[in-house]
């Protein structure tokens, strides 16, 4: 096998056999569970812990972020929603209609991500209603990070039966 086979092999196209598909969901998921509003969780642990500097870090870095969310939400949020259903919706029609695997995969990754900034608004928003400080604002947290990772189990799993049907149909049908 010679030096361009090896690459081509390496970046191949046909994304539910690709190993770099596989690492990058897992670093996806990895990545949006540990960024709690921004904010990483181990700070997020550490403040409930210790208090003190970590704590005033932890409510400096929600209140920011929540402030972020909520504006880039109100000012923008109707065009994201049209431009994110368009991009969704045209990955649906060329990947599952078409049955193009690489706008399968693509979809595959950004459907769900697109529930986790939804997921993420709606914590910013109780965050400004209810002024969470203290415990009430770990508790928000751990719940938004919980739902982030159920949400994240799901969509791996959803990923990986779809992934395996479509190695297994091009195993069969020789594809």
């Amino acid at each position: 096998m010679d030096w361009n086979q090896q690459v081509f092999e390496l970046i191949d196209m046909r994304s539910f056999s690709n190993l770099w598909y596989w690492i990058a969901l897992a670093v996806l998921w990895s990545t949006s569970s540990h960024w709690v509003l921004g904010v990483p969780f181990d700070l997020v642990q550490r403040a409930r812990r210790k208090g003190g500097e970590a704590a005033e870090d932890v409510a400096a870095l929600v209140r920011i972020n929540a402030r972020r969310y909520l504006f880039i939400a109100r000012v923008s949020g109707l065009w994201i929603t049209g431009l994110t259903g368009f991009i969704l919706s045209l990955l649906a029609s060329i990947g599952f209609f078409y049955g193009n695997e690489f706008c399968q995969a693509v979809f595959l990754l950004v459907a769900p991500l697109t529930l986790v900034g939804l997921w993420s608004v709606r914590t910013a928003r109780a965050y400004e209603q209810y002024a969470h400080e203290g415990e009430a604002l770990y508790r928000l947290l751990k719940w938004h990070r919980l739902g982030v990772q159920l949400l994240g189990i799901l969509s791996i799993f959803v990923t990986a039966m779809w992934g395996m049907w479509q190695n297994m149909a091009i195993g069969v049908l020789g594809g």
